[in-house]
């Protein structure tokens, strides 16, 4: 009901949105508006219509992208222009200076869509996924563009643009028959909640590759239509140029656009200020690939994939690009490009015959490609054919090209209405046959296991971390620190913030580098090494050594976004189990989530050697959400170190109920969780239920029984000193070992009664 509801809701919407169309028209025509007037109602109405249109398209189940083309179609000469001649002229057929700019907007769009692409483009998922994206892609692209460069060569002379070869028409066929749109496709495969599966992420790993390679061919392309013919020189120096472009981008290039964005996250204190430097860096790579001779498209799409690789860019600035670049200029690209074509064109029959040949043409060129780059990659024929469909949707790719074509004089405006025509059918067309092969596709073993893991991770705190700080000293606790640190941080951007003379007395023959961060970090890849996960990447570790380490120097330096505090600093605790006053100034200068290294009073000097040999990692839970983030770290630290783990289920005192109740359900099932936690990082664990002593009694009496450290995720209570509850206190007074405690963010007083009634309060 509610769906029909909803579909309902979208037809009104976009017959609003057409209605407003004609209305807005006249009254331009009637009333006379000034061309800066015309210039805003002209926005007014792409925006409007597309995102209607839109909206109802994907209710539909098709690309909300297409309703914007269509948008701009049916404001075009195709439909207003049909209906209301005089009002189409008076906003979108005006003279030279109103067409230039809207036509800016649209240009600048082109070249912020292709930055949003390049961001979207996942090189570590084409790492991941292997060689059969690159015999798909390869073959994908070569099929369909040899026959739009042979289709051109037959294709009637007046289809040709003024003054244009065919070899230059059939090189911009080719290319806009080979190219399919990775965020349709990403879309499509994302709906059908494909994107995890294996044959999914080849399929959009291939679309990249064909993204990446299309945008290659397209900049020398246009290179090659600018001079109007091909001259042997100038295309060696275009492609010695595109060459020497991207060699330089992913190596040199690469670590300059990190350290750019890293150091303006980390020093200016305006806003969007990383956006800045985002859409700064678009714009030099964009002039740099215009001065060699190519298209500006390839630099903005080639600093987009620089940017998303950077490890400093978070969701959030993410989210403020993609929203600008959605909401303005996506559907003003598009309906740009849709006022361009002129559907009435076909009523001619002959171009319309020819236009269905095009379509017939791209579809099997691109179902041909496909299906025998996936055949060659050793995959099943109702994989193959799935591939096939999948890689058949062009859209957005494709209306960018023959935008550009038609930009430059390269092709007609009749050719022009025939290609997009051709984008419109083969993506509406892409979805449901999509779903039609991917529906028949079972699921195999190994395939179901990754997905759990997977979605193991997506709930997981240390998966989601982002940037991590790190407070240490000289003692045998930071250095410890520093290791755990290395551990959970790997592939991580890390700052430490290095306290000398504060600690206890380093380690004999050690030195007071930090060496044990890079330690945790290379056994953490080798641990991922030899399970055959996923490699993390190297990120940069930063060293500041501090003097005297203050609360204003971490408050500053939290200032620029960090995931995660972790302190390991020598005599942090008291002997009644409080904190320091130094771990209380340093951890109140932090709003986010802590990560401390204890070593309570009465334990040893040395920290402990975690190993298969050595001593158990004991983890109290309760079933809340912080005592589950406990049990990560403690998992996550045992899967590189090899240690064994102890889960204790610690029921509250005074709570104990029968085994038919649903406390003994409640119990099971976070037992059961932390199982499935423990199989996703590969360690094998023991579990134990302890409900009739107090949570404290029970977990040191637990600790004395060979526990080498105890991990355990704690609520932070509000207040000037640092409080984790009366069990952590007891735990810190009580227990012989090292203790590692993980909370959430500071709480409000309102927020911690709201999470006490929701969640109970941690383990301590």
């Amino acid at each position: 009901m509610s769906f029909v509801v909803n579909r309902r809701r979208s037809v009104a919407l976009a017959a609003a949105a057409l209605a407003f169309m004609p209305a807005a028209s006249l009254a331009a025509e009637k009333t006379g508006m000034s061309s800066e007037g015309i210039f805003v109602l002209e926005i007014l109405l792409l925006l409007l219509v597309g995102r209607g249109i839109g909206e109802l398209l994907e209710r539909l189940g098709q690309p909300a992208v297409m309703g914007q083309l269509i948008g701009g179609i049916l404001l075009g000469p195709s439909l207003l222009g049909w209906l209301l001649p005089e009002a189409e002229r008076v906003i979108f057929s005006g003279d030279a200076t109103q067409k230039s700019m809207i036509s800016a907007i649209a240009q600048l769009g082109v070249l912020m869509l292709l930055l949003l692409t390049g961001m979207e483009t996942d090189l570590r998922l084409v790492r991941r996924v292997g060689r059969a994206c690159f015999s798909i892609s390869a073959a994908g692209v070569a099929v369909p563009f040899a026959l739009g460069f042979t289709a051109a060569q037959f294709m009637p002379a007046s289809l040709l643009a003024d003054g244009t070869e065919r070899i230059v028409a059939g090189l911009f066929l080719g290319t806009a028959l080979s190219i399919s749109s990775v965020k349709i496709v990403a879309m499509v495969v994302r709906e059908m909640n494909f994107m995890r599966r294996d044959l999914g992420q080849t399929i959009v790993s291939s679309a990249i590759i064909e993204d990446t390679i299309g945008w290659v061919i397209i900049a020398i392309t246009i290179g090659i239509a600018t001079k109007g013919r091909i001259e042997l020189g100038s295309l060696a120096f275009t492609i010695v140029g595109v060459a020497a472009f991207m060699g330089f981008s992913f190596t040199i290039g690469r670590r300059i656009v990190f350290d750019a964005i890293r150091w303006t996250n980390d020093t200016f204190r305006s806003e969007y200020a990383v956006v800045t430097v985002i859409l700064a860096i678009m714009g030099a790579m964009a002039l740099i690939t215009d001065l060699i001779g190519v298209h500006t498209v390839l630099g903005a799409f080639v600093a987009g994939i620089l940017v998303g690789e950077s490890p400093i860019l978070s969701r959030h600035i993410e989210g403020q690009l993609r929203g600008v670049i959605m909401a303005l200029f996506m559907p003003v690209f598009f309906g740009v490009a849709g006022l361009s074509a002129d559907l009435t064109v076909l009523v001619d029959h002959e171009l319309a015959l020819l236009t269905a040949a095009l379509v017939l043409i791209a579809s099997f060129g691109k179902f041909a490609g496909a299906f025998i780059g996936a055949e060659l990659a050793g995959m099943s024929r109702k994989e193959g054919i799935a591939v096939g469909c999948g890689m058949n949707a062009r859209g957005s790719t494709e209306v960018i090209v023959a935008s550009i074509g038609l930009s430059i004089g390269v092709l007609s405006h009749n050719l022009f209405t025939m290609i997009v025509t051709m984008a419109v059918i083969t993506t509406l067309a892409m979805p449901p046959t999509l779903r039609w092969a991917l529906g028949r596709l079972p699921m195999g073993e190994n395939e179901k296991k990754r997905l759990e893991r997977e979605e193991i991770d997506q709930r997981g705190f240390i998966a989601n971390l982002e940037r991590l700080l790190v407070v240490t000293d000289e003692g045998v606790v930071g250095r410890f620190a520093a290791y755990l640190a290395g551990v959970v941080g790997a592939g991580r951007p890390t700052t430490v913030l290095h306290a000398r003379g504060e600690g206890e007395e380093a380690e004999p023959g050690t030195d007071a580098k930090l060496e044990p961060i890079e330690k945790g970090a290379e056994d953490s890849r080798e641990a991922a090494r030899s399970s055959d996960e996923e490699l993390a990447r190297a990120a940069p570790v930063t060293r500041r050594h501090e003097a005297e380490l203050s609360a204003e120097t971490v408050a500053k330096e939290a200032r620029k976004g960090y995931g995660l505090l972790l302190i390991g600093l020598g005599r942090a605790v008291t002997s009644k189990g409080g904190f320091a006053r130094r771990i209380n100034e340093i951890a109140g200068a932090f709003e986010g989530p802590l990560c401390l290294v204890l070593k309570a009073t009465g334990a040893g000097r040395q920290m402990p050697r975690l190993g298969p040999e050595g001593g158990k990692i004991l983890v109290p839970v309760n079933g809340t959400a912080i005592a589950r983030r406990g049990a990560e770290m403690a998992l996550a630290i045992a899967a590189v170190t090899g240690a064994r783990v102890k889960i204790l289920y610690v029921a509250r005192v005074g709570r104990d109920e029968p085994r038919d109740t649903v406390s003994h359900r409640r119990r099971e099932a976070v037992l059961k969780d932390t199982v499935a936690l423990a199989d996703r990082y590969g360690v094998e664990i023991e579990t134990a239920i302890r409900s009739r002593a107090a949570a404290a009694d029970a977990i040191a009496r637990q600790a004395g029984r060979g526990a080498a450290l105890i991990v355990m995720g704690v609520a932070r209570r509000p207040g000037e000193e640092l409080f984790f509850g009366e069990t952590t206190t007891g735990v810190l007074q009580r227990c012989q070992c090292p203790v590692v405690l993980i909370s959430n963010a500071r709480l409000s007083r309102d927020d911690e009664g709201r999470e006490e009634l929701r969640s109970g309060t941690g383990t301590g």
